[in-house]
């Protein structure tokens, strides 16, 4: 099946003049450093998720983001490197251990869990816009939309789940003053 962000972005990256020779500007490395701290962040946090939950679902679908966001990181770590940027500390892998060994009270339900990484997909996925929106180096635009588009296509799997388990939070319905609907 056509990808059709990839196609997107490819026919943009050929429309566009390439501009790599060009030093980034401080925004950008910021905004790259941010983005991957966000995502080493997000790596623990998601880690402890797959060691804490039961559901074989959420478990699927936090495997999902673990790969999702190595790609990423891989990615960003690699343009990091090549334009010379020093990198975020990464904090250590969370240890493996046993759901049902984690006392009640420690353990995170999983409504928290998948809750815990909507919130951090919304962060990233406004991050990357930003970091779009504001670049100069088509380069690191294009970098940052495929991130977007890659979390936004994510987050939809991750919504679905949430709705069939009942963990979405949704704030209350807004009826105004005088409508039909009182």
């Amino acid at each position: 099946m056509v990808n059709v962000w990839e196609t997107v972005l490819d026919a943009m990256k050929s429309m566009t003049v390439q501009d790599e020779d060009q030093p980034l500007h401080v925004g950008e490395v910021m905004a790259c450093w941010i983005y991957l701290e966000g995502l080493e962040l997000a790596k623990v946090a998601v880690q402890a998720g797959i060691h804490t939950t039961t559901d074989n679902e959420l478990k699927a679908i936090l495997e999902e983001d673990m790969k999702l966001g190595s790609s990423q990181r891989e990615r960003l770590h690699d343009f990091m490197i090549k334009e010379g940027i020093t990198l975020p500390p990464a904090p250590e892998d969370m240890p493996i251990s046993d759901p049902n060994s984690i006392p009640l009270g420690v353990k995170l339900t999983d409504d928290v869990i998948a809750n815990e990484l909507s919130l951090k997909i919304v962060s990233l996925i406004m991050r990357a816009a930003g970091t779009a929106s504001e670049s100069i180096r088509t380069d690191v635009g294009l970098l940052f939309i495929q991130f977007q588009a890659e979390k936004l296509a994510f987050a939809t799997r991750l919504k679905h789940l949430m709705r069939k388990r009942g963990w979405i939070k949704v704030p209350p319905f807004y009826v105004p003053p005088g409508s039909q609907q009182q």
